[in-house]
Parts: structure tokens; sequence; C-alpha cells
């Protein structure tokens, strides 16, 4: 069984983003059934997605490469995340999706920092933090459902306990410019953030947010996360130049670099956190 999964993730490997299960059989050679059967296991583990266009890389792959320290994930987010603290003085996350949990990459500075309870290398509940639900949020419906099934439960009076309450939110974030994610006190009672997926051709492969206490101002922060996101996605995945998402291409457009040092200026003399 090992030797036919990773005969089906070598067809991953180079070719086209995206496979069909005919493309898989003809390149494999194995039967049909088998598998079709050996697929439906790796997108129910991660190592696989399935959308409409047929079987991509899942997020697991990507997750691996980034713990491993040395990853080109860590190594391209690495000077973006900084800035990112640097010029709103809040918590910067960067964080990928494993399972029904998010798994922290990088945590980066500011003066907040010691009560966000989130350390590099360790998990939280993807359902009840903003940078889950931006990462699920471009994940097909039915793969939310078999990847949470049994795993929503309550952190805080804030957090979303119900799938379709979860469905009806990831709605509004692909729906939302920049598909910005808001979120407070869901899953840290005192910790807000605003947060926005990094996004390959397939599907989410990471999150990147900004963290501040509970009555942050984090609609003002927001542009610069979106931004973050979508430079990143751009080095990493070059064709989403070509062929931007609805939600992104405004903010490629609207947010340049003089609004952005715009905004900061008009809050440069409030609490950001």
């Amino acid at each position: 069984m090992l030797d036919r999964m990773t005969l089906i993730m070598e067809c991953f490997t180079s070719g086209p983003a995206r496979l069909t299960l005919e493309d898989v059989v003809t390149a494999t050679q194995l039967p049909r059934s088998t598998t079709h059967r050996i697929l439906v296991d790796l997108v129910r583990l991660g190592w696989l997605g399935r959308t409409q266009d047929g079987y991509g890389l899942g997020t697991r792959p990507l997750a691996l490469q980034g713990n491993a320290g040395n990853g080109r994930l860590r190594e391209v987010t690495a000077e973006t995340l900084h800035d990112l603290a640097l010029r709103t003085g809040m918590v910067v996350h960067l964080a990928v999706l494993v399972d029904t949990d998010i798994l922290y990459l990088d945590k980066v500075g500011g003066r907040f920092a010691t009560q966000v309870p989130s350390r590099v290398g360790g998990r939280a509940p993807a359902h009840s933090t903003g940078l889950g639900k931006a990462m699920l949020a471009w994940l097909p419906p039915e793969q939310v459902d078999r990847q949470l099934e049994g795993a929503i439960g309550r952190l805080t009076n804030r957090t979303i306990c119900r799938i379709s309450t979860l469905h009806q939110e990831l709605a509004r974030i692909r729906n939302r410019v920049g598909g910005l994610t808001f979120e407070r006190g869901e899953c840290f009672p005192e910790v807000a953030c605003v947060a926005a997926a990094i996004r390959s051709p397939e599907g989410p492969v990471a999150g990147i947010s900004l963290c501040g206490n509970i009555s942050a101002n984090l609609e003002s922060v927001a542009p610069l996360v979106a931004h973050a996101a979508r430079s990143v996605s751009e080095e990493l995945f070059p064709r989403r130049k070509a062929s931007r998402c609805r939600t992104v291409a405004p903010v490629a457009q609207g947010w340049s670099a003089e609004l952005l040092d715009s905004l900061l200026t008009v809050g440069s003399g409030s609490d950001w956190i």
C-alpha cells in the first residue's frame, strides 16, 4: 500500500497542478478502484486536496516543509513578518493548516507578545482562530466538513460551535476584499486578530495574522495583512499574478505603498494594541 501511495503522490510533483482520477490511473497504471480508494484516503489525511477540477497537493506537504525550519515558506515570509511587526507594534503569526488545527510556524514580537498564549510549534483549533478560518474559507465545503467532523468545540463564549454557522462565516470571508478574517476572543478571550491566507492556484497553503488585545483597531491594519499575504502568494506562486482571484485584485490596485504608509501615519498617535 505504501508503494502505491508513493506512486500516486509522485504524479503531483511535476506536470499539471491538478489531475483527474483518470489522469492518475493512466500515469500509475493502477486499477481504477484502487486508485480512487487511495486518493480518498490521501485527501482525508491532507496530503491531497480535491476540487471540482480534480486533485492537487494538500496542506500537509507544505506544513511539513515549513516546520522543518529551513523551508521555502518561512524563508520567503521572514522579512514580511518582521516588517509587519515593526510597522504596527502588533504580534505577527505565520501558520499552516494541519488536520483540525493550525500549526504556528513563526511568531514575531510586539509588546503584546507575552499576553498571546501561542508559540512556534504549538497548535490551536482551526475553527476558533482567524488564521484557521482564513485558510478554511478557500477549501471546498465538503472538505471542511470531513476535516472538522466532530472537532468543533467551544473555547470561549464567542467560539463558533456549529458547522453551519462556520460555513456562513467562511462564505463572508470569501466575499470580503482580500479574503480578510476578523476574530475577537474566539480562541483566547482577550486576544483579537485579523488574518489572510497565503494561496496557491490550488488553494490555501498558510496564513498571516496581526494580533492585539480585544479592543485592537484591526480595521486600520487590515490592508497591511491583505497586502502581505498577496505579496507572499505571488512570490511563492508567480502564476497568481496573471490570474488573481476577484477578492485579491482590488487590493493590488488600490493599496499602494503610499496609501499603506498613510494608514499607519493616521494611527501613529494612537495605541495600536
